[in-house]
């Protein structure tokens, strides 16, 4: 296959005179940036996002109590090599990049790599406040959008005025200055023929930057790439990829497609082997259901079971609290009730069961959690701790009352003094 066969692989609109146009639009260092809304004093210097779960400002006014928080001195900031604990690194400004800071790191390594870094506790109540308001502006220009997490989205350009202006650029500069006009924040765009390799074009000019990829620059722009880049290649199937010599994509496209589904199974396989020509036919998606809803949190120290049973199962009870929350608000019930650990020695275990009728119900969800929890060791401590409502269903798309199946429930009402202590022994 030559470079001649990409424009018919890339472009799967069905008028050709109308070539598909598919944005990856990725906010720049999102939860860094809206700190420094807040504290814009810490423009350019290299900041961490992460840590310890209370309220910066809070803990800033004990000794500016009367000082607005943009006006704070540098100087009060606490800093990352004062930092004590093994949390991780939500996300960092690009100055603290530069020292090889990133997102997922272990506190206490980024510490040493970049000491002087200033150390902001995450606020995730003010980050979606951001994350709805710049995608309100996005719908507004374009409202085929496919909502991929707080911070970054697909968005359709195709039939979109001005959508195939300089190949996409024109639409996505407009979406850049509006949602900078909106939010003051920045974002990167890419455009391509497919959701692929728009997400990979998105990463070309950060921060603030615009990227098109067209059919003809597949060899040019994304097989010098590593096969890493290729959202959906992880960890493990690179590692599998280098161990045959296979480091780029341009590598991984000179292999015959059935090689790699013999090599790799047919399935995954032949994706590898699409991706690697910029293969991709997954519309953009407005609407989408979620599978389950989740809370987590990791310990700043270990706990266990029966020694730290009191905080354990304060925090237990926290998790199970917000997923009954999160599953009435955004109107849904679960059947399938789970739990999440992860070890000292970093092993995670899952177990989950599942009930005979439906549920939002906080104490439900504890209890059934709580029947989890007791087929699982508990003599090691413990780093985190979830709980997972899976097996959803929309509210108000459950049967008439006549038919409709029951929804769990205890007598006890979510908000009852007792149900911290009462409602699982366990901890």
């Amino acid at each position: 296959m030559t470079a001649a066969h990409l424009p018919a692989l890339l472009d799967p609109a069905t008028d050709p005179a109308l070539p598909r146009r598919i944005a990856h639009l990725d906010m720049d260092a999102f939860y860094a940036s809206v700190e420094l809304l807040r504290y814009p004093q810490l423009r350019g210097l290299p900041v961490v996002i992460g840590g310890g779960r209370r309220r910066l400002d809070e803990a800033l006014r004990e000794e500016y109590a009367e000082t607005p928080l943009a006006e704070i001195p540098v100087r009060a900031f606490p800093v990352l090599k004062d930092y004590v604990g093994r949390g991780v690194i939500t996300t960092a400004t690009y100055p603290a990049r530069q020292f090889g800071v990133g997102s997922a790191m272990g506190m206490m390594k980024a510490a040493r790599l970049c000491p002087q870094a200033i150390l902001l506790p995450v606020d995730f109540d003010q980050y979606r406040q951001f994350s709805r308001r710049f995608k309100a502006v996005i719908r507004d220009i374009s409202p085929l959008m496919e909502d991929r997490g707080v911070d970054e989205v697909y968005i359709d350009f195709t039939d979109v005025p001005g959508g195939q202006r300089e190949g996409g650029r024109v639409l996505a500069r407009l979406i850049q200055k509006s949602i900078f006009d909106a939010t003051g924040l920045t974002c990167s765009v890419g455009v391509a023929p497919n959701k692929l390799l728009a997400k990979m074009a998105s990463e070309f000019n950060k921060p603030n930057g615009i990227s098109v990829v067209g059919a003809d620059d597949l060899q040019a722009l994304i097989w010098p790439l590593a096969c890493r880049k290729i959202n959906g290649v992880g960890p493990k199937a690179d590692e599998k990829l280098k161990a045959r010599g296979i480091h780029l994509i341009g590598e991984l496209a000179a292999r015959e497609r059935d090689w790699l589904m013999q090599t790799f199974g047919k399935r995954h396989g032949a994706w590898l082997h699409d991706a690697a020509w910029g293969r991709d036919d997954r519309p953009v998606v407005t609407e989408s259901e979620p599978v389950s809803m989740s809370r987590e949190t990791t310990f700043d120290r270990d706990l266990h079971a029966v020694q730290d049973k009191a905080e354990l199962g304060a925090v237990f009870t926290r998790l199970c609290e917000q997923v009954a929350a999160d599953l009435q608000r955004k109107g849904y019930v679960g059947k399938t009730i789970g739990v999440k650990l992860r070890y000292d020695d970093f092993r995670i275990v899952t177990r989950d069961q599942t009930l005979e009728a439906w549920t939002a119900d906080a104490a439900t969800i504890r209890q059934t959690a709580g029947q989890c929890l007791k087929r699982v060791d508990l003599d090691r401590r413990m780093r985190l701790l979830g709980v997972r409502v899976g097996s959803l269903v929309k509210t108000a798309e459950m049967p008439d009352p006549a038919s409709k199946p029951a929804l769990a429930s205890v007598k006890r009402p979510v908000d009852a003094p007792d149900l911290k202590v009462q409602s699982l022994s366990l901890f």
